[in-house]
């Protein structure tokens, strides 16, 4: 009798254990595939056990929380696309038109002091109206495909094409960059404009911040390294530069958009892009 009542425990308690192990099973199933899928539908749960129904209970409610708060930033961050494109376009069409009457006036008869306000003046709408611009490309980067073809592209080839486009400007500023690519052809399926812009905008931020030197570098295995001597620059504010409108110096002329624009552009190639100071030299590193 008592062997019998201990097989029925046993045999109760085996089967109770098995129903909370699936229960369990189906619930992170469930949690899984709900947060892989865009849906409104909570975890669904037949367990008589009560404290299973109230987990899957609680769970649903963080989803709720969850999809609300994902909601929110979705709609918040169309709102700020939808807003840089609309201040952007509104700006463009008034600077066009002040830059025209600029050009109109310089070929006028004026005094030396005249002429000296209108180069002050003109410079000062030319370098708003390529900053609108760099705006407005951004904002056509974010909220369009324009940038979604993709194909078999050399790295090696479009990085060289960019360093020779850049000879000039670096020229300019003294800086003769040490240059190491490999001799194998690295290939990568991407948007060869999108790769082209992304190497463009480091360009750029070498020639700004540099305090005179420049070495770039391209491994075989798809990783590329821009890298300068940067004194000035602090932890905190490598930390930051490819946020969105972010300066290390407001003075200087930029959006603060080109670091940013960089890692939008390597995200959506799959691969990642990182910035360090190690002995007062920025290093940008991309693995694709």
């Amino acid at each position: 009798m008592v062997y019998a009542l201990f097989a029925v425990i046993t045999a109760a308690l085996v089967i109770k254990i098995i129903s909370l192990r699936s229960a369990a099973r189906s619930i992170r199933k469930q949690f899984d595939e709900k947060l892989e899928t865009d849906t409104n539908t909570g975890i669904s749960i037949h367990s008589a056990d009560r404290n299973m129904r109230e987990l899957a209970g609680s769970i649903n409610n963080q989803l709720k929380k969850l999809r609300a708060e994902h909601n929110r930033y979705v709609s918040g961050d169309a709102e700020l696309k939808a807003a840089i494109t609309n201040i952007s376009h509104d700006l463009r069409t008034p600077l066009t038109a002040i830059c025209g009457y600029l050009e109109v006036m310089k070929k006028e008869e004026k005094s030396e002091q005249m002429e000296k306000y209108l180069d002050i003046i003109g410079g000062r709408a030319e370098l708003m109206k390529q900053l609108t611009e760099e705006l407005f490309r951004y904002s056509v980067i974010l909220s369009s495909d324009a940038y979604a073809d993709i194909e078999d592209v050399s790295v090696n080839q479009v990085l060289e094409d960019c360093i020779m486009g850049y000879y000039a400007a670096l020229s300019e500023k003294g800086i003769a960059p040490k240059i190491e690519l490999c001799e194998e052809k690295v290939i990568r399926t991407v948007n060869k404009n999108a790769l082209a812009r992304t190497f463009n905008n480091l360009m750029n931020n070498a020639l700004k911040y540099s305090d005179g030197d420049l070495f770039i570098s391209l491994s075989a295995e798809g990783e590329i390294i821009f890298s300068n001597t940067a004194a000035d620059l602090t932890t905190v504010q490598v930390e930051r530069l490819f946020d969105r409108f972010y300066t290390v110096q407001a003075a200087r002329n930029s959006t603060g958009l080109g670091l940013s624009i960089a890692r939008t552009f390597i995200e959506q190639m799959n691969g990642s892009i990182s910035a360090e100071l190690a002995d007062n030299r920025l290093i940008i590193r991309i693995k694709l």
